[in-house]
Protein backbone atom coordinates (compact mmCIF):
# COMPACT_ATOMS: atom_id res chain seq x y z
CA UNK A 1 0.00 0.00 0.00
CA UNK A 2 0.96 3.69 -0.04
CA UNK A 3 2.19 6.07 2.59
CA UNK A 4 -0.46 7.29 5.03
CA UNK A 5 -1.66 10.82 4.33
CA UNK A 6 -2.54 12.79 7.49
CA UNK A 7 -5.07 15.60 7.04
CA UNK A 8 -4.09 18.87 8.75
CA UNK A 9 -7.03 20.98 7.53
CA UNK A 10 -10.04 20.28 5.36
CA UNK A 11 -12.74 22.87 4.82
CA UNK A 12 -13.66 26.20 3.32
CA UNK A 13 -12.55 29.76 3.86
CA UNK A 14 -12.91 31.45 7.25
CA UNK A 15 -16.53 32.39 8.07
CA UNK A 16 -15.37 35.85 9.16
CA UNK A 17 -14.50 36.71 5.57
CA UNK A 18 -18.10 36.03 4.54
CA UNK A 19 -19.55 38.00 7.46
CA UNK A 20 -17.35 41.06 6.89
CA UNK A 21 -18.09 41.09 3.16
CA UNK A 22 -21.84 40.73 3.71
CA UNK A 23 -21.71 43.71 6.06
CA UNK A 24 -19.71 45.66 3.46
CA UNK A 25 -22.32 44.66 0.87
CA UNK A 26 -24.75 47.12 2.39
CA UNK A 27 -22.64 49.78 0.71
CA UNK A 28 -23.36 49.42 -2.99
CA UNK A 29 -19.70 49.87 -3.90
CA UNK A 30 -18.69 46.65 -2.12
CA UNK A 31 -21.33 44.41 -3.73
CA UNK A 32 -18.76 42.67 -6.01
CA UNK A 33 -16.67 41.78 -2.92
CA UNK A 34 -19.78 40.39 -1.24
CA UNK A 35 -20.66 38.24 -4.25
CA UNK A 36 -17.07 36.96 -4.39
CA UNK A 37 -17.14 36.04 -0.69
CA UNK A 38 -20.46 34.19 -1.08
CA UNK A 39 -19.13 32.22 -4.07
CA UNK A 40 -15.95 31.32 -2.15
CA UNK A 41 -17.99 30.24 0.89
CA UNK A 42 -20.13 27.97 -1.29
CA UNK A 43 -17.57 26.37 -3.58
CA UNK A 44 -14.01 26.91 -2.33
CA UNK A 45 -12.47 24.09 -0.30
CA UNK A 46 -8.94 23.58 0.99
CA UNK A 47 -7.33 20.31 1.97
CA UNK A 48 -3.88 20.47 3.51
CA UNK A 49 -2.32 17.08 4.21
CA UNK A 50 1.10 15.69 5.02
CA UNK A 51 1.65 14.95 1.31
CA UNK A 52 -0.12 17.68 -0.67
CA UNK A 53 -2.26 20.81 -0.79
CA UNK A 54 -5.54 20.57 -2.67
CA UNK A 55 -7.67 23.56 -3.63
CA UNK A 56 -11.11 22.93 -5.08
CA UNK A 57 -12.89 25.97 -6.48
CA UNK A 58 -14.19 27.59 -9.62
CA UNK A 59 -17.76 27.63 -10.82
CA UNK A 60 -19.69 25.04 -8.77
CA UNK A 61 -16.38 23.71 -7.40
CA UNK A 62 -15.36 22.10 -10.69
CA UNK A 63 -11.68 23.15 -10.68
CA UNK A 64 -9.17 21.19 -8.64
CA UNK A 65 -5.47 21.88 -8.05
CA UNK A 66 -3.21 19.39 -6.29
CA UNK A 67 0.24 20.59 -5.30
CA UNK A 68 2.92 18.42 -3.72
CA UNK A 69 5.35 20.16 -1.40
CA UNK A 70 8.40 19.51 -3.60
CA UNK A 71 6.80 21.66 -6.36
CA UNK A 72 6.58 24.76 -4.12
CA UNK A 73 9.31 27.40 -4.53
CA UNK A 74 7.84 30.02 -2.17
CA UNK A 75 4.85 30.71 0.11
CA UNK A 76 3.78 34.29 0.82
CA UNK A 77 1.08 35.22 3.34
CA UNK A 78 -1.08 38.31 3.85
CA UNK A 79 -3.06 38.71 7.11
CA UNK A 80 -6.71 39.73 6.90
CA UNK A 81 -9.58 40.03 9.35
CA UNK A 82 -7.41 41.34 12.20
CA UNK A 83 -5.16 38.32 11.69
CA UNK A 84 -7.92 35.75 12.22
CA UNK A 85 -7.56 34.56 8.64
CA UNK A 86 -5.25 35.31 5.78
CA UNK A 87 -4.37 34.74 2.16
CA UNK A 88 -1.53 32.56 0.90
CA UNK A 89 0.10 32.54 -2.49
CA UNK A 90 2.03 29.39 -3.37
CA UNK A 91 4.60 30.03 -6.09
CA UNK A 92 5.60 26.85 -7.86
CA UNK A 93 8.98 26.01 -9.36
CA UNK A 94 7.58 26.51 -12.88
CA UNK A 95 6.60 30.10 -11.97
CA UNK A 96 2.84 29.53 -11.74
CA UNK A 97 0.97 30.63 -8.64
CA UNK A 98 -1.88 29.22 -6.62
CA UNK A 99 -3.81 31.67 -4.47
CA UNK A 100 -5.57 30.50 -1.31
CA UNK A 101 -7.96 33.20 -0.03
CA UNK A 102 -9.42 33.34 3.47
CA UNK A 103 -7.42 30.48 5.00
CA UNK A 104 -8.50 29.97 8.64
CA UNK A 105 -5.63 29.95 11.17
CA UNK A 106 -3.33 30.82 8.31
CA UNK A 107 -0.27 31.31 10.55
CA UNK A 108 -0.48 27.73 11.82
CA UNK A 109 -1.23 26.47 8.29
CA UNK A 110 1.79 28.43 7.00
CA UNK A 111 3.99 26.84 9.68
CA UNK A 112 2.66 23.37 8.80
CA UNK A 113 3.31 23.93 5.10
CA UNK A 114 6.79 25.43 5.49
CA UNK A 115 7.89 22.49 7.67
CA UNK A 116 7.45 20.32 4.58
CA UNK A 117 9.25 22.60 2.11
CA UNK A 118 12.83 22.39 0.93
CA UNK A 119 15.34 24.63 2.74
CA UNK A 120 15.55 26.90 -0.30
CA UNK A 121 11.76 27.36 -0.50
CA UNK A 122 11.55 27.90 3.26
CA UNK A 123 14.13 30.71 3.08
CA UNK A 124 12.27 32.41 0.21
CA UNK A 125 8.90 32.26 2.00
CA UNK A 126 7.33 34.69 4.45
CA UNK A 127 4.76 37.40 4.97
CA UNK A 128 4.26 40.36 2.65
CA UNK A 129 6.32 43.32 3.82
CA UNK A 130 8.65 41.21 5.97
CA UNK A 131 12.19 40.93 4.66
CA UNK A 132 13.83 37.49 4.83
CA UNK A 133 16.26 37.02 7.69
CA UNK A 134 19.83 37.90 6.78
CA UNK A 135 22.37 35.10 6.85
CA UNK A 136 24.85 35.27 9.70
CA UNK A 137 28.34 35.83 8.38
CA UNK A 138 31.20 33.86 9.86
Amino acid sequence: MGVKEDVYYEGGPHIGELIVNILLGFTVICLPLTVGAIVRALWLRFRITSRRITVIGGWLGRDRSDIIYSEIAKVVTVPRGLGLWGDMVLTLKDGSRLEMRGVPNYREAYDYITERLSDRARKASGAIGVKPKAKASA
